[in-house]
């Protein structure tokens, strides 16, 4: 996150937040505080991610829907830094605190033992009754036992406490990286994965990516209610999850779209597996929770382009994209290549 939300000239500002409106209007966004966060910061420049990410939106003529707008600003505005971050720096604190008691303990113990060790050896050499200096070494040799006992408690105590910080931190930064709804990884996780590899492509190996819309999704919504919508959403979720490999990652993309990225996946490979997910998809039924009735059959078009060496995420996606909207208009429920794009290309 840049600088843009500090105290900048009020002159700027105002142009920033002009800007921001106007836009706003021009699609048709609800001026909410947190649709307007993310518009001013587009438009303040420095946050290149948030631009590709409204650029490509525009650009295919995407709808600024109420989900599309919450992903935007839960992705790129929202403070990554939440009340368990707090609490968890707050414990760190504490338990830095308690180690370097221990650590002061420990060396000044080991102080005190040096120094009786020592006076016993001096009453040796002066002559003392060795059953006495025995008997007061092993003396000394038990404290230094029981104290050393106590503070190996005392670090396995404040050890299990660091381990629950850490299993907390990894699940914080996990949900970070997560779509609430779908529970599949969100535009943060997928842009990260996404550079990742596409440099390894850039050796030569395969990558593709296939995007993913629901057909006549505004239909569930307008005839069975957003819950139902939502509960689409999240078995076509769970059907994208199963079907792909271990090393690819499901992603929701935007609003009722969804992506893989199919590492070491050329574009036969992962057409099949477009294929695969379509026709589970096609195959499901949805019961209604609240009535138990059974809902009309979903389906989904499918878009599925590989990398070609050298070119930008976005030309991928862009490409994609462009296959995903061939299927829609050639009667939906199918998978497109990018090879039927050449083709219709050349026929056009």
């Amino acid at each position: 996150m840049n600088s843009s939300f500090d105290d900048p000239d009020y002159d700027y500002a105002a142009s920033i937040a002009g800007r921001a409106m106007q836009a706003m209007a021009k699609q048709r966004i609800a001026p909410t505080p947190t649709n307007f966060a993310v518009w001013y910061q587009y438009f303040a420049g420095g946050h290149d991610d948030l631009r590709n990410a409204i650029d490509l939106l525009i650009d295919h003529n995407r709808p600024f829907d109420a989900r599309t707008n919450q992903d935007l600003f839960e992705t790129y505005i929202a403070p990554q830094v939440s009340a368990i971050v707090v609490h968890t720096s707050e414990r760190l604190h504490t338990l830095m605190g308690a180690a370097k008691e221990f650590l002061a303990t420990a060396i000044a113990d080991n102080r005190s033992q040096m120094q009786a060790i020592s006076e016993v050896a001096d009453q040796g050499k002066a002559g003392v009754d060795p059953k006495a200096l025995v008997a007061q070494l092993m003396n000394e040799l038990a404290r230094a036992a029981t104290r050393t006992t106590r503070l190996e408690a005392g670090f396995a105590e404040k050890t299990r406490e660091l381990d629950v910080i850490r299993d907390s931190l990894s699940k914080s930064e996990e949900r970070a990286r997560t779509d609430t709804l779908t529970g599949l990884a969100n535009r943060r996780a997928l842009d990260e994965f996404l550079r990742k590899v596409q440099a390894t492509a850039e050796w030569g190996e395969p990558l593709s990516v296939l995007l993913l819309d629901i057909d006549h999704f505004k239909f569930f919504n307008d005839n069975f209610g957003h819950g139902v919508g939502d509960q689409v959403l999240r078995l076509i979720a769970k059907v994208l999850r199963e079907k792909v490999r271990a090393q690819d990652l499901p992603a929701r993309y935007g609003g009722e779209e969804l992506m893989a990225v199919l590492p070491d996946a050329d574009l036969a490979a992962a057409a099949e597996i477009a294929e695969r997910i379509r026709r589970a998809i096609a195959d499901a039924r949805i019961t209604r929770r609240s009535t138990g009735e059974t809902l009309p059959n979903i389906s989904v078009s499918i878009g599925v382009a590989q990398h070609r060496q050298g070119e930008a995420v976005t030309d991928l996606i862009e490409r994609c994209d462009r296959a995903l909207y061939l299927a829609k208009g050639g009667g939906r429920n199918r998978v497109v290549t990018e090879i039927e794009l050449d083709r219709a290309g050349a026929a056009g």
